[in-house]
């Protein structure tokens, strides 16, 4: 038996981690689980239509913009996506370079005429099949990033659970518009927190733990009637009671859905917004255009891979059609007054969470926001924000329970470390720039774990001489294997025999070939018998 000298270990994430799709069950009708999409659909609804205001509100354009970019995502895109799962809709990460957008275009209608821009752009990029970059991220890192976004909902959902920030979801990046910072909120929450708001949302995160439990779930009706629902319905009702036997506790309206009060569709139709088609001719708005289309593409590749990690059936999502989508529905959006969209995992993990199976209750969803505009006005703008708040805390606490980090601490350093840091950057930064560095120490490992597997070394091989080190590289070594090479090399004892062989080698980098040249010198030196068994040889700089 060989006694192994150095037998470098296999780590690091890698580059596409995804395994091969699942095999899927014989289709079936889209109504066949409707009795799970529907109430998922109301749960996401619930979930969407605060972030829909909010990220509104932080972008600097119309209340109702939000709720277009929602409703499109949820009526339109849910059919043209590959993804079972997702939901579409604004995002938080787009806001800043919305509200930036606006002010250097001079105007929302021209802004409007680059997110149509933007959304052609991204169906191109889908047409050349972009969309497979999507499928290089590495594992550690998906899941840094959805346990950052857990954090960041419990940590940003904390002062709306106080009742005391009325900007509802309008700072998702760690320094926020007010000055604040994610933690400093929190501080400034507590001095002004609203009892009623507390009660409220105190009760409410005590319902869905209830409803979570395994009290609740004997019943079979509790399963389908959606703890969100029960939440939305109680806080109301509370509400209702505080304003009547104690008012000063009641919740204060800034903290209530405010959603705006439309009589009929064509009311609707007469709040539109549409493009300013002179902007067209304005060299800026593709500049605008491109940036959209590019950061909303990784958000989407970025939020679609992580909902195929989270699907309970292991279904895969096409990146090309994903794309081609939200190409389509940015388009639409554009062209009647609302936001750019990407794949949204705060909405896409409520609806798993809440047992969506498929397109349908996202499709349910935009169905709700547009019912809401039109018929519920009334009714929703009596809901707490600190109920919806707890719902969030709820689905934080799922995207980053304690397991997570256990599992991926027992996987190692090289799975850890990504992970951690994707966390960490994401929390004191934002989502991409994050998941970009959490990327950069993922290929780090990577590199090495590949740096690492050039050879293989071992000693007292049967058949031949004793003493003698038996180093073969393997198929193909590149520069990136160098600094491993000489390294083993040069750990080998003096006075021994060395056999190098390369005989298995389709390629040697020259880099390589002039590190094994210069320790010819070395080895003479040390008196170490050198032999070179397929290594051609070749001229040294400076000898």
């Amino acid at each position: 038996m060989p006694e192994i000298i150095s037998s470098p270990a296999r780590t690091g994430a890698r580059i596409n981690p995804t395994p091969a799709p699942t095999p899927q069950p014989a289709h079936k009708s889209i109504f066949s689980t409707i009795g799970q999409d529907a109430p998922a659909g109301l749960v996401v609804f619930l979930v969407a239509l605060p972030l829909c205001l909010g990220i509104s509100l932080a972008s600097g354009a119309p209340l109702l913009a939000g709720l277009i970019t929602g409703i499109v995502g949820g009526v339109l895109v849910s059919w043209l996506s590959g993804s079972n799962l997702s939901v579409s809709g604004p995002a938080a990460g787009l806001t800043v370079i919305v509200l930036t957008a606006i002010s250097t275009l001079g105007s929302f209608p021209a802004f409007l005429a680059a997110t149509v821009v933007a959304g052609a752009i991204q169906v191109i990029m889908g047409l050349v099949k972009a969309g497979v970059i999507g499928m290089y991220f590495p594992a550690s890192v998906i899941r840094g990033m959805l346990a950052a976004i857990g954090l960041i909902l419990i940590l940003k959902q904390i002062p709306h659970f106080l009742g005391a920030d009325s900007d509802y979801f309008a700072d998702m990046d760690f320094l926020q518009y007010d000055g604040l910072n994610t933690f400093s909120a929190i501080g400034y929450a507590l001095k002004g927190l609203s009892p009623g708001s507390v009660l409220i949302g105190v009760v409410s995160l005590a319902l869905l733990l209830l409803w979570d439990s395994g009290f609740i779930k004997r019943f079979a009706w509790a399963s389908k009637v959606p703890a969100a629902l029960i939440v939305v319905v109680v806080s109301i009702g509370l509400n209702q009671v505080l304003r009547a036997v104690a008012p000063d506790m009641q919740v204060r309206p800034e903290h209530l859905v405010n959603l705006p009060v439309i009589s009929s569709l064509g009311n609707l139709f007469g709040q539109l917004k549409f493009p300013d088609w002179s902007a067209f001719a304005n060299p800026a708005v593709y500049g605008v255009a491109l940036t959209i289309a590019i950061v909303a593409s990784l958000e989407t590749l970025l939020s679609v891979e992580a909902v195929d990690k989270l699907d309970p059936h292991k279904r895969r999502t096409p990146p090309t059609a994903s794309l081609i989508a939200q190409g389509i529905g940015n388009m639409v959006s554009g062209l009647i007054g609302g936001l750019p969209m990407t794949a949204v995992i705060v909405r896409s993990s409520a609806n798993i969470g809440a047992g969506g199976q498929t397109k349908m209750s996202a499709f349910i969803h935009g169905l709700l926001l547009l019912a809401s505009l039109l018929f519920l006005a009334s009714v929703l703008n009596m809901i707490p924000l600190s109920a919806l708040a707890a719902v969030l805390l709820m689905v934080g606490y799922k995207l980053t329970k304690p397991v997570l980090y256990h599992t991926q601490w027992k996987l190692g350093y090289a799975q850890f470390i990504p992970f951690i840091v994707t966390i960490i950057a994401v929390l004191f930064t934002d989502l991409l720039k994050g998941v970009g560095l959490g990327m950069a120490v993922g290929f780090f490992f990577i590199l090495k774990a590949n740096a690492e597997q050039a050879y293989f070394i071992s000693r007292d091989v049967p058949g031949r001489e004793p003493g003698t080190f038996y180093l073969r590289l393997s198929e193909h070594v590149s520069f990136l294997n160098k600094a491993s090479i000489v390294s083993a090399l040069d750990r080998l004892p003096a006075n021994s025999r060395v056999i190098l062989d390369g005989t298995k080698s389709a390629d040697i980098d020259h880099d390589v070939l002039e590190a094994i040249e210069t320790y010819k010198q070395v080895a003479a030196e040390r008196n170490i018998d050198l032999e070179l068994r397929g290594i051609r040889e070749v001229a040294v700089a400076g000898h």
